[in-house]
């Protein structure tokens, strides 16, 4: 029986308006056919979000085709016909003698393909922060006619500003988040393991909320006493103990949007010394989000936020956040001073003000938010406290 097409979230307009959006600088640069490369380049404008990209794939976007072409390994091009929009006729699989070959591999397969397509001599734009210096020289050996273009991060920087699909997949998300954080406050308790703790709050991510389930798993940093300071470590085989401090940091994630919140626990009276940073990062984070609104730069809302952390005796040294919404951060703006980015509606971000200061000092604390047209929508629900267990 042939693989059916799974239910779609977003319309296949949508995917067409993200795709000519990337056909206008194609052509802008005459670029005749792109091969993306960058899975969250991939899934937002195919909807493919399997875990394939530990073999080489690429999407082709040509000038003079509707819908891209998929290339992968053999046994994934199921996936990608069941999840893509895309015709299945444009969808191949290469075989598995490509796999762990010394000679050939898939991007073989992939150049092979674009070969095929007549493209000896085409201009043809690459990820090339997605590939192995090595895999460019296969491409400029195996074709060495064409001219290859490095478009650099230009796909992530058009995927920045969200359609409001976009924006609606992220608040289902953070409604996950707000979920997951609410059962940590139920299983965060002295005397409980971590790993278990953090078991129930994964199933939650998974469950979801609302009706609507979480399709996929982000990062989840669940750091205790005494590892506090610590900012990207999981969880352990030890208990929580009655006056530690747990920072928790998770997401929700709905069809590749990713929405994340952080928060900080405390099992007891928190010291006074994290009591008055937390009193700074809360007036720091509302500092930071008056500073949003069209127009302004993400080096203002930074600077917002750590004149006002300063106040109050306390620094910032790593940036405040960065643009979130297809597998957690993109690699394009930061929150961060000097940064120029200016900020436009529907930009999405994570306003992360985790603080990791001493060896026995760190704290957690975050909103994710879209730049709306006079200000700011910040997508969780839940107080800004540090939640005392």
């Amino acid at each position: 029986m042939a693989m059916p097409k799974g239910s779609q979230y977003f319309p296949r307009s949508e995917y067409l308006r993200r795709l000519a959006a990337v056909k206008v600088e194609m052509e802008r640069r005459e670029i005749d056919v792109l091969l993306v490369t960058a899975p969250a380049n991939i899934t937002y404008l195919s909807g493919y979000t399997s875990k394939s990209s530990y073999v080489p794939q690429g999407l082709i976007v040509s000038l003079k085709d509707e819908e891209p072409t998929f290339i992968t390994r053999r046994m994934d091009a199921p996936a990608a016909i069941h999840q893509m929009f895309v015709d299945r006729s444009r969808i191949f699989g290469y075989p598995e003698a490509l796999i762990a070959n010394p000679d050939r591999n898939g991007w073989d397969a992939v150049m092979d393909l674009l070969l095929e397509s007549g493209l000896q001599r085409a201009r043809i734009g690459i990820e090339a922060d997605s590939l192995h210096g090595r895999t460019v020289d296969k491409f400029k050996i195996g074709a060495p006619e064409a001219q290859f273009i490095d478009i650099g991060n230009t796909i992530s920087w058009i995927r920045g500003v969200k359609s409001d699909l976009e924006c609606t997949a992220m608040r289902e998300a953070a409604v996950i988040a707000d979920a997951a954080m609410l059962r940590a406050k139920e299983v965060i308790i002295p005397g409980a393991r971590e790993a278990d703790a953090a078991a129930e709050i994964t199933a939650t991510l998974i469950r979801g909320a609302n009706g609507k389930a979480g399709t996929d798993l982000a990062s989840l940093y669940l750091c205790a006493t005494p590892r506090t300071s610590t900012c990207h470590i999981p969880w352990t085989e030890e208990v929580f103990q009655q006056g530690s401090q747990v920072n928790l940091e998770l997401a929700g994630v709905r069809h590749g949007y990713t929405s994340a919140l952080m928060r900080t626990f405390s099992l007891g009276k928190p010291s006074d010394r994290v009591r008055r940073l937390h009193e700074g990062e809360v007036a720091g984070l509302e500092a930071a989000l008056a500073a949003v609104k069209p127009g302004a730069t993400c080096g203002d809302v930074a600077t917002a936020f750590n004149t006002t952390l300063r106040k109050y005796g306390f620094e910032k040294e790593s940036r405040c956040g960065y643009a979130m919404g297809i597998n957690w951060a993109e690699p394009t703006a930061s929150l961060k001073v000097g940064d120029p980015t200016i900020l436009k509606p529907n930009m999405t971000f994570h306003l992360m003000l985790g603080n990791w200061i001493d060896e026995d000092l760190g704290y957690a604390l975050s909103e994710t938010f879209r730049v709306t047209e006079s200000g700011v929508e910040t997508f969780s629900t839940l107080p800004r406290d540090i939640f005392e267990i």
